[in-house]
Formats: structure tokens, sequence, C-alpha cells
């Protein structure tokens, strides 16, 4: 049993590599399999703008 990463042999370090290894294909599988978002297209939408509009803050009809 090696205490130490510093005195194992090349068997263990080659354990190590090969678990960290299928641990990051399996969170990366899950978080690929959990996007809800199956459109990955990108469109821009364009938006053409209408007539002004006069916005105020209060109930009052604006007399000019």
């Amino acid at each position: 049993m090696n205490h130490s990463i510093h005195s194992a042999d090349k068997a263990t370090h080659l354990k190590i590599v090969v678990v960290a290894l299928v641990a990051g294909i399996a969170v990366a599988g899950l978080g690929i399999s959990a996007r809800t978002n199956v459109d990955y297209s990108q469109t821009a939408h364009v938006v053409k703008a209408g007539k002004p509009v006069l916005i105020t803050s209060s109930d009052l009809s604006k007399v000019q």
C-alpha cells in the first residue's frame, strides 16, 4: 500500500490517471445529457422601428 503519491509505482499512477479520466468523461456526459435545449441554432431576430410613441408617467393628457 502506498501512502504517498511520490512513492507510488507506475501501476498506481496509471490507476489514478484512468480513474480521473473516467470520472471526467462521466461528468462531461452527464452535463451534455442534462441540457434541455434541443435547438442549437442561433438566429438573430430583426425588430423594425414603428411609429413614435409618447410615454408619460402621469394620467393627464399632453396638450400641444
